[in-house]
């Protein structure tokens, strides 16, 4: 026997019917609270400059940008060498406009440790191609949702012993702001990592795929490279040593000293 409700004015609603309905709500509910967390998600106000700053956003695959410098007069754009290799072009979202070439990674010259390699950060850089420099903005980092952030004239880089714990960390890799508090901080030496780092700091800062490379801002100040996964949780290491074994110099003004071209 088919069982029925009845309504109140007597009409009898089949089972099926009363399912349809209950879907039909279940569906206009789950698309409102899709449209109220849209609306609540924190938006971009800044505008995008042409070409646009990549510093602090997603360059190029897995890799993220880090902080504009200079390498004699070349401008370069910070990333890191675990998620590409030397001499890998790296294209616009076109797939075609290209944005520079890597160069290589930090590497020591020996390493004491054996089956890894030693580094005094987990750091390269894109030589940025000509026509996608930011000229008058090579001393900002777009932190997507919250805003650029100009690095002063003279501004030095962080090194380790510079970040302590419970200092405020940023990061925008994946183009997704995020913030923190360090968590921890010490050398980096794992049998299954064939890399050796002297200083790796963790941050309660959730991490993943496609944030590598990516700008690392400690109380506002240029200070990192991301760089592992630790439970998904981030660890960077540290800029100051990254950029010295490099050979880079900080952008600190908005065409890095350099002149720009015609």
């Amino acid at each position: 026997m088919t069982s029925v409700l009845r309504t109140r004015a007597g009409a009898r609603i089949r089972p099926v019917h009363l399912l349809i309905a209950v879907l039909a709500a279940l569906v206009v509910a789950i698309a409102a609270a899709a449209i109220i967390k849209s609306a609540l998600q924190p938006r971009r106000t800044t505008p995008v400059y042409d070409p646009p700053v990549l510093a602090g956003q997603q360059l190029w695959g897995a890799c993220a940008g880090g902080f504009y410098a200079r390498l004699g007069q070349t401008i370069v754009l910070t990333s890191t060498g675990h998620c590409t290799t030397e001499g890998t072009v790296a294209y616009d979202a076109d797939g075609t406009t290209v944005r520079g070439v890597f160069g290589p990674a930090a590497r020591d010259e020996s390493c004491p440790h054996a089956g890894h390699t030693c580094a005094s950060s987990d750091i390269n850089y894109l030589v940025v191609a000509e026509d996608r420099i930011p000229w008058g903005h090579l001393n900002v980092v777009d932190m997507g949702t919250a805003g650029y952030r100009i690095i002063p004239p003279g501004t030095k880089p962080l090194a380790c012993a510079d970040i302590a714990i419970g200092d405020l960390v940023e990061i925008d890799g994946r183009n997704t702001y995020r913030s923190g508090k360090v968590a921890e901080k010490g050398e980096y030496l794992h049998a299954k990592d064939g890399a050796y780092f002297p200083c790796m700091i963790g941050a309660r800062i959730s991490v993943g795929v496609g944030d590598s490379g990516g700008a690392v801002l400690v109380r506002g100040i240029p200070a990192g490279v991301s760089s592992r996964s630790f439970s998904g949780r981030l660890g960077f290491t540290p800029l100051a040593e990254g950029l010295a074994q490099l050979g880079l110099d900080l952008c600190t003004e908005p065409n890095c000293g350099l002149e720009p071209p015609g």
